[in-house]
């Protein structure tokens, strides 16, 4: 080999060696353990979730399950005279009665929805004792793997974690640099009802999830342990050791002397199916932990590892992203963000979180039916905040928008599974809530039954969040977005059409015909939003709420589409356009400002953190600068007089907003405040950074930990980058100043094409375009466009 080579090769792996802390873009690192849930870092397979503290003298580790819920199969038919209210609801809204109407839409409420619930707590206390240093910890989001260094009397001391899809487990490895030097105790806890044995190095819990007793979400929910109800679950935890001895008493397994010890855990519950009873229909979930824990500890550690690196890397490595030179310094994650709260410039945290908003849809989204839920896949509370649900007036749906764009179409799958479980119960739901025998319908609120009643604890609730019956015409807009991408048309015809056929057939039977002759809702309210009228009453039902209006247009064009697409049901096709011109317009205030209600009423709070009137123009896109630049003008009003100062998701969704607006300072002004530091919940400061923004280890805070704002922080990013219509696709569209040079690679556009390109000088230099199944459309760039038509597999570089 050429001595210069040798050279070459020499420096690049000392320099790697020397900044493997500094993959600034890739990794989150930390000088210290985690004290709060808010520092920790997690892992999971889409099944199973781990929460990592690495600690030294004592260590803990969350343990988490998607599919183990409270409660059992709902009973659709709860309210099965709901429907009968809604004539006098209708009538109260015709008289301009809006108190009476408030109060009456209470009787259309029913069950609240079950809770996420934590499954165990794996505790390590380390017989060493004292003070460590050169502490170091580690997420690797390029392979998923934590890792923990440190030194104790002079003794260097590696734990390594990862959380495998393939092999269904979760392993943990310790070193030490010192023969001999692993001393250590494991317990297995839970805040459920469990049991633990210990035989054989092995530990195993079992334990049932409660039956959950309808409580609100501001109390203390009281769990009924019953006989013979709710889901089971088993964990099972092996010791592996290198030399050294593994005992144990009747709760804790002991480690003494070992150079070299793996913890394997294995987790199942007895979940199968929304509309299986768990306790007498459920799996063996016993028999399952097993088979994993098994196959898993047959096979070496290394390639254990490997699978799962290979496994996770074929969905990860699709995307890359470059914003261009950065002179930040390098610093641990939490630092760095607290000095990008200062203005600093750090384009690679920038990166990182767009990067780590992907890991954690591949970690928490790959069960079928089972959805990422409002924290993820982790949760450590036995009553989680809003019962760590399914919330779909916004925040399920938040979850998914970077699904399709960033490449990782094989995690929605999870949420559009979801959907067709709802369809079943939201037939019923439909019928006895709403009075409508067509179609399907789902409400505010879902859990892992597919509960799509609305809530309220039948009558104890606010209607400004708890009487909403849209959820199904939003979701099915997600179906078509999957066959947009992917064009897989097979999808479309078995399973995604009939789907959006029946939202489409509830909101058609939905609507009623107002004074001038136009179709509205009725009754109708704006997710978790109030209006004041000028006598100071301030309510929530009305009729005709914008909102309402906008999902439906959007469900109906879609539907519409797919359609064609098929060739299909060209009768009912008919039914939708006509209806479609039908719909009351779009209405534009006094302030200039698109309307929410369907009068021009105040809001009671300007500033509110929904924004749902503006869905048409995201997630939607029927509103568009280029297409209806009177809307557009009027949906910037209204984020004008809402301001930037909200929430965590609220956050994430108005970045989008501004992309759709073509606005990319703004937009970028947006994300830089979404990536505000926020000290941990119960961290004690003398000046606390609370509110919306980012905690330590790059969760999202609502506040409390909400995953969406994630989610929707990463998806605005490719929005910014990207934009795209069945039949054109919009280059740096919302391209902000600070990044005027960089590249992608992957990024997805309708169609199903997918993108690379390089600019500089806020100007595309280079692009690829590739497309799967062959197709054509149209690129567009400032004012230059390109036609382009390609067959499946090719490709088309384009230098501008």
């Amino acid at each position: 080999m050429n001595s210069n080579i040798i050279k070459k090769t020499f420096y690049i792996l000392l320099l790697t060696s020397f900044c493997g802390k500094a993959q600034s873009t890739q990794k989150l690192w930390y000088k210290q353990p985690a004290e709060f849930f808010e520092e920790s870092l997690v892992l999971g397979n889409g099944k199973m979730g781990a929460t990592v503290f690495g600690g030294v003298n004592s260590d803990k580790i969350y343990l988490n399950d998607i599919t183990l819920w409270s409660g059992e199969p709902v009973n659709a038919n709860m309210n099965p005279e709901a429907y009968k209210n809604i004539p006098a609801i209708r009538e109260a809204l015709q008289n301009e009665n809006y108190k009476l109407a408030e109060e009456l839409n209470k009787k259309l409420q029913g069950k609240n929805s079950e809770s996420y619930a934590p499954l165990a707590t794996l505790e390590i206390s380390n017989a060493e004792k004292g003070k460590a240093v050169n502490y170091y910890r580690e997420l690797d989001i390029s392979n998923a793997v934590t890792k923990v260094t440190y030194e104790l009397d002079g003794v260097t001391f590696t734990r390594e974690y990862f959380v495998s899809a393939p092999d269904q487990i979760m392993a943990v490895k310790f070193t030490s640099s010192q023969k001999g030097a692993l001393n250590f105790d494991v317990n297995l806890r839970s805040l459920l009802k469990t049991n633990v044995e210990i035989r054989n190095n092995t530990m195993m819990m079992t334990g049932n999830a409660p039956i959950h007793e309808n409580a609100g979400y501001t109390v203390q929910p009281k769990y009924l342990e019953v006989k013979d109800r709710g889901t089971r679950f088993t964990t099972l935890l092996q010791i592996k050791n290198t030399e050294g001895k593994v005992s144990n008493n009747s709760s804790t397994l002991t480690v003494k002397n070992a150079s070299e010890v793996i913890i394997y855990i294995s987790t199942a519950t007895s979940f199968n199916g929304f509309d299986k009873n768990p306790a007498t229909e459920g799996l063996d979930d016993v028999t399952i932990a097993w088979q994993n824990l098994n196959k898993a500890i047959a096979k070496p550690y290394n390639k254990l590892k490997e699978n799962h690196i290979a496994d996770y890397q074929k969905f990860y490595n699709r995307v890359h992203l470059n914003l261009g030179k950065t002179t930040a310094a390098d610093l641990p994650t939490d630092e760095r963000l607290l000095r990008y709260a200062d203005g600093k410039e750090d384009k690679n945290l920038e990166i990182l979180y767009f990067n780590y908003g992907r890991y954690l849809l591949i970690s928490s989204s790959r069960t079928l039916g089972v959805p990422a839920n409002l924290q993820g896949l982790w949760n450590p509370h036995l009553s989680p905040p809003w019962s760590s649900n399914y919330t779909m007036n916004i925040n399920l749906e938040e979850n998914y928008w970077l699904a399709e764009n960033t490449n990782l179409s094989e995690m929605h799958r999870s949420l559009l599974s979801f959907i067709k479980n709802l369809s079943v119960t939201g037939k019923v739901t439909a019928k006895t809530f709403y009075g409508v025998n067509e179609g399907w319908a789902a409400a505010h609120n879902s859990d892992i039954w597919a509960m799509t009643n609305p809530v309220g604890q039948f009558g104890k609730e606010d209607p400004m969040w708890a009487c909403w019956p849209l959820a199904g015409a939003w979701l099915s807009t997600h179906i078509w977005e999957h066959y947009t991408f992917t064009q897989d048309r097979d999808y479309l015809k078995k399973e995604g059409y009939p789907l959006m056929k029946g939202a489409a057939q509830f909101c058609l039977n939905w609507l009623v015909t107002d004074k001038n002759g136009n179709l509205i809702t009725s009754p109708s309210t704006s997710p978790e939003n109030q209006y004041k009228l000028a006598d100071g009453f301030v309510g929530a039902t009305l009729y005709g709420g914008t909102a309402d209006l906008a999902m439906i247009r959007e469900c109906f064009d879609k539907t519409i589409k797919a359609s064609q697409v098929l060739n299909t049901d060209a009768a009912f096709r008919t039914k939708l356009e006509t209806a479609l011109a039908k719909l009351h317009p779009y209405q534009i205030g006094k302030k200039g400002n698109l309307q929410e209600w369907y009068f021009d009423w105040d809001d009671n709070d300007p500033k509110h953190r929904h924004q749902s009137q503006l869905f048409g123009l995201f997630p939607g896109n029927h509103i568009t600068p280029v297409k209806t630049p009177d809307l557009a003008e009027a949906s910037k009003k209204t984020l004008e007089i809402k301001g930037d100062e909200t929430t965590g998701w609220s956050k994430g969704w108005r970045i989008n907003l501004w992309a759709r607006l073509w606005d990319g300072n703004r937009a970028y002004k947006m994300f830089r405040e979404l990536l505000r530091y926020v000290d941990p919940d119960g961290k004690k400061t003398a000046t606390p950074r609370r509110g919306g923004g980012t905690y330590p280890n790059l969760f999202d805070a609502h506040p409390p930990f909400q995953i969406d704002g994630n989610f929707g922080g990463t998806a605005a990013v490719a929005e910014m980058l990207v934009q795209s219509d069945e039949n054109e696709i919009r280059l740096l569209p919302a391209l902000p100043d600070a990044w005027e040079e960089g590249s992608v690679k992957g990024l997805c556009a309708r169609g199903g094409f997918e993108i690379e390109m390089s600019w500089g000088n806020k100007k595309v230099q280079k692009v690829t375009v590739s497309s799967k199944n062959g197709g054509k459309t149209t690129l567009i760039f400032g004012d230059r466009k390109q036609e382009i038509v390609l067959k499946k597999g090719e490709s088309i570089e384009i230098n501008f």
